[in-house]
């Protein structure tokens, strides 16, 4: 695998496409990304006005953040976690970037599931590792199964897993993560736990695979419950062991996130009411579209137990996802996501709609895209 093997990211053609038609003077509603449509808590945006005022910062990893990110597992999962083990990094990106790297040797095979997000696969290329796409259809509810990777021969170094996930907002229960743990723990393949939409679910509460694997690798970021993408702030957990390790590998691949962005982050993880106003908001969302859902014709659906996502089939529409996300954006000014760039097999007949945006514009929406669709299908 080379990196001139790294496919494109279709949605951002798609969003391309969306700001051009916005700066002609249309009216356009961004459903195509993951990205909260609110900003950052207000005390975390004051604290950051104080220190742009008073702090010349530089290169800096605050040690209460590391703490705070801890304290948050020892409180949502009870699991206790040295804050060391925590590496701050400029968003989740580079902390998988960083969990890869440091763990796996070019020629590694890694398994991941499919659909799924789209720089999983495109990382494990660019760094020169095997990605092994498992399909996860209904029947496993879109996720990896304890099954799906005892059956892999022979099996891979490591595994990607996303609960809840993107494209679709499965979550994975408790019950499968610890059969998960069990056979990677047999088999030796290492975990790379991707929790980015950790706090975001709508029933079942997301749990951390720290509770059933100690040793696995935890990907995270401020970008989606935190609503502070823009801001370029995450971070890994690694096992006690591998602390200096994927300190090197931090330090000379990124030095460290932003002073700025550090700061205002250690406010945020105290803003629980405000965020929580926003999960209200997309669980609003989401009933909106799911009560909706049959008007557009879309009977088969993902579970979207958490993230702000519907993923559905439009296979009885089109085979070409990616043309009729651009169609829908040119005739109704809605951007929405090809399942193309989340699996590469079957995406071609479905689609995505990110509902982190104000229950007033999903409403907008609604009432573009429903006719349209109607009218897709009497064709």
């Amino acid at each position: 695998m080379s990196a001139s093997e790294i496919e494109p990211f279709h949605a951002i053609a798609i969003s391309r496409l969306a700001h051009q038609m916005k700066a002609q003077g249309r009216s356009i509603i961004h459903m195509e990304f993951g990205q909260p449509s609110t900003g950052a808590p207000a005390a975390a945006i004051a604290t950051a006005h104080h220190v742009l005022d008073t702090d010349g910062m530089g290169y800096w990893e605050s040690p209460l953040l590391k703490a705070a990110i801890a304290r948050r597992y020892a409180d949502l999962d009870g699991v206790e976690v040295d804050p060391e083990r925590v590496i701050l990094t400029c968003g989740a990106s580079p902390a998988l970037v960083l969990a890869l790297a440091s763990n796996f040797q070019p020629g590694d095979r890694v398994a991941l599931a499919r659909p799924g997000y789209v720089a999983y696969r495109n990382t494990l290329k660019a760094l020169n590792l095997v990605p092994v796409e498992i399909g996860c259809g209904a029947e496993s509810r879109f996720q990896l199964t304890a099954a799906h990777l005892g059956a892999l021969d022979p099996a891979p170094a490591g595994v990607i897993i996303a609960s809840p996930a993107n494209p679709t907002g499965t979550i994975i229960p408790a019950a499968e993560l610890e059969a998960i743990a069990g056979v990677c723990h047999e088999r030796g393949i290492r975990v790379v736990s991707d929790e980015i939409y950790h706090g975001l679910s709508y029933g079942e509460l997301a749990r951390s695979m720290l509770a059933f694997e100690p040793e696995a690798l935890i990907v995270n970021s401020f970008s989606k419950y935190f609503s502070m993408a823009a801001w370029r702030l995450g971070w890994v957990v690694v096992p006690t062991e591998q602390v200096q390790r994927a300190r090197a590998f931090m330090g000379n691949l990124f030095l460290t996130p932003p002073s700025l962005s550090q700061h205002a982050g250690l406010v945020a993880m105290d803003c629980l009411d405000e965020l929580e106003g926003h999960v209200a908001v997309y669980r609003a969302n989401r009933a909106l579209l799911l009560d909706a859902l049959p008007a557009l014709g879309l009977a088969s659906i993902a579970p979207p137990d958490g993230a702000f996502y519907i993923y559905a089939d439009i296979g009885h529409l089109t085979d070409d996802s990616l043309a009729f996300c651009e169609a829908l954006l040119r005739d109704t000014g809605v951007a929405t996501a090809p399942g193309v760039d989340f699996d590469p097999v079957d995406g071609r007949r479905f689609i995505r709609f990110s509902f982190a945006v104000s229950t007033l514009e999903v409403e907008e929406a609604l009432r573009r895209i429903i006719p349209w669709f109607a009218a897709r299908a009497a064709a």
